[in-house]
């Protein structure tokens, strides 16, 4: 079968609008990451027995299952007990929980990091535990931690085909339904392929950006 270059033009737009979709549950779902990875971080560190232990076996839970385990529970198991969401946020739902569980470690490796000298002069001034971690803790904790993160923004973004499993047009799905309507596969897989190749080099490079820069406040 010869390239068409005829039929790539022609479908280019779809696949631009399921790339929008990639990016954007990618965006989301590291959002979600970041915030449900530092929640599951405090909540190990809970001085409470009780949430320390259950807190680290639903991060274990989520860690030890797979993604698409997880997404097809979220989509077609959760509206069996009244919860019914759309698609695009329930794929959204499960990269920010899966990967928030891998960014837990993370930032649990980060603060463990902090010398225990910063939390007993906090406390020496009477600051707050609110004002401890916002003030003290984090912004020594967070820099070191950016180029592990990143490494995990990478990962969740290759790992959004895996949404085309609960109906979310992404690229991977748009690039499917393409191919099967019109018999192609070469022309939309070899763009998936490549828009996909792109878009990690680009996250490399910023990914490196980031490293150097925090190599040169070290």
């Amino acid at each position: 079968m010869e390239w068409d270059w005829t039929f790539v033009r022609d479908i280019m737009p779809l696949l631009l609008d399921g790339l929008r979709l990639t990016l954007v549950a990618t965006v989301l779902g590291a959002a979600l990451a970041a915030v449900v990875g530092l929640v599951f971080a405090v909540l190990r560190r809970s001085p409470i027995k009780a949430v320390s232990l259950s807190t680290a076996a639903v991060v274990e839970f989520i860690r030890g299952t797979p993604l698409l385990v997880q997404l097809y529970f979220i989509f077609f198991v959760l509206p069996d007990v009244g919860i019914s969401l759309p698609a695009m946020t329930c794929g959204v739902i499960g990269l920010g929980l899966h990967y928030g569980t891998y960014a837990a470690e993370v930032y649990r490796g980060g603060i463990d990091n902090v010398a225990k000298g910063q939390w007993e002069a906090a406390k020496a001034v009477n600051l707050t535990k609110r004002q401890t971690w916002v003030h003290v803790i984090l912004p020594q904790a967070i820099p070191p931690m950016i180029p592990a993160l990143a490494n995990y923004l990478v990962a969740m973004f290759k790992e959004t085909p895996l949404l085309s499993a609960i109906t979310v047009l992404e690229l991977m799905n748009q690039a499917k339904s393409i191919a099967n309507s019109n018999y192609r596969y070469i022309e939309p897989m070899t763009l998936v392929g490549v828009f996909f190749l792109i878009m990690s080099l680009i996250s490399v490079a910023f990914l490196r950006v980031l490293e150097n820069r925090f190599k040169e406040r070290t």
